[in-house]
């Protein structure tokens, strides 16, 4: 098999470092990028669209991109500051879309994969989610029209909706026993996710076997975006 040349943003740490693992370890050529430099790290802003061409035009045309580079600035809606909320929205979607066009491009005609990172807070909504909620479906839409502008021309594009993922953006969240226990609790799986679960989806999207799956956001979230009316108190004889 020829290796697949492949580009993984937010590859230093995460979710991102776990994809690109196990794409290495299928074969595939992987340029990690990534906000903070270190070892085998190409140092990239994808919120900065010259950033963004500049490491295109030094990598050059590659078969598979992963777009995962995304940040988070929690807050109630009315304390969120405006200068916080384009952050999010310039790393989180307008990255997304400078790394699909800069990437992509050199894809059409020849054809190629893009996998989009989005999250169950699309469409799952928290009341202090600031700007990521709106960020995430932002990118869902986005995935959705790069799959029907490029898959005539050989480029299909796919997200993946990770719900809740112990990462060490999270560990303010999962170090706490009792939180982590009380939130796996809450999850048809009955655990937290790890990246390891994510980089699996995202190996085999960007295989040959998904070669007819396009525009489709997939979830990874053991259940938890179909529970909520396990969520909600019942009668006695309806438990199951």
């Amino acid at each position: 098999m020829v290796p697949k040349k492949t580009v993984v943003t937010g590859a230093g740490r995460g979710i991102g470092m776990a994809v690109a693992e196990v794409l290495e370890g299928e074969g595939h050529e992987v340029f990690r990028l990534d906000l903070e430099p270190g070892p085998g790290i190409w140092e990239c802003d994808v919120a900065d669209p010259a950033a963004v061409e500049r490491a295109a035009d030094a990598i050059g045309p590659v078969d598979v991109l992963v777009n995962n580079a995304g940040i988070w600035r929690f807050a109630p809606l009315e304390q969120v500051d405006p200068a916080e909320f384009k952050s999010v929205l310039d790393v989180n979607l307008r990255g997304t879309f400078h790394c699909t066009r800069y990437f992509g491009a050199a894809m059409l005609g020849k054809g190629g994969v893009i996998i989009n990172v989005a999250s169950i807070a699309a469409s799952v909504v928290g009341s202090g989610a600031g700007a990521y909620s709106a960020s995430k479906a932002g990118v869902v839409a986005l995935t959705k029209q790069t799959a029907i502008s490029w898959g005539p021309r050989g480029v299909r594009c796919n997200a993946v909706a990770p719900g809740l993922i112990a990462t060490p953006g999270t560990a303010d969240i999962y170090d706490d026993p009792a939180r982590r226990a009380a939130r796996a609790a809450a999850v048809p799986s009955r655990r937290i996710g790890t990246p390891g679960d994510v980089a699996g989806l995202i190996a085999f999207l960007a295989s040959d076997a998904a070669s007819y799956i396009n525009g489709q956001t997939i979830y990874v979230d053991g259940g938890l975006s179909e529970a909520l009316l396990e969520l909600l108190p019942r009668p006695p004889e309806l438990e199951g």
